[in-house]
């Protein structure tokens, strides 16, 4: 009668072990925190994009419409990304038709935005970002705060380890002192 082996039991054995457990990050990569855990589409193509490759970045989070008293702040936002890009800071926009300016297509945003203001930051598809409907990476965000937006251009500051560190309402833009100074302090901060 046949009789396993200690070591081709522990080999059969092996994959369903390595299921149980979450593997660990390569080395040289940055896990990614649970608010990070989302997938939404990019705007320009919608092709689902994980919010985990901005993990161990900096993030400024902005709810955007186009026809908006404050739209003219994607310039601010298109500077300060390029300015602290290579830092580690990262600017995300989510368009929202929550408070009626955004009623274009996917394609119509895109397509203002970068031909209106040259935006290259990242930016996803129109998104509901308060209320029930809002999508769970907003609710985490107003929970984690206590602030959902209030109106389009509200912003989140996000560090390095996944963890909200501020909420601007709208009317600051994101040239303002106040921002660029929490900015600068999480991009040296490991």
């Amino acid at each position: 009668m046949f009789q396993p082996s200690a070591i081709a039991l522990t080999l059969a054995l092996l994959p369903l072990a390595s299921l149980a457990q979450p593997a660990p990050a390569p080395a040289g990569t940055v896990a990614c925190p649970a608010l990070l855990q989302h997938t939404l589409p990019r705007l320009q193509d919608e092709k689902p994009q994980p919010l985990c490759q901005y993990a161990g970045k900096v993030l400024l989070v902005v709810n955007t419409a186009s026809f908006c008293g404050f739209t003219p702040q994607y310039q601010g936002l298109e500077a300060l990304h390029t300015r602290y890009k290579d830092r580690g800071l990262v600017v995300l926009g989510f368009p929202s038709n929550d408070f009626s300016q955004e009623t274009g297509s996917n394609k119509q945003i895109a397509d203002f935005c970068e031909s209106t203001f040259g935006v290259k930051f990242p930016m996803f598809t129109k998104t509901t970002v308060r209320g029930p409907q809002a999508h769970p990476f907003y609710k985490a965000l107003a929970q984690h705060t206590g602030q959902p937006p209030q109106w389009n251009f509200h912003k989140y500051l996000i560090g390095r380890d996944g963890k909200v560190v501020a909420a601007f309402p709208s009317a600051t833009g994101p040239e303002s002192r106040e921002l660029v100074t929490i900015v600068e302090k999480l991009l040296v901060a490991k």
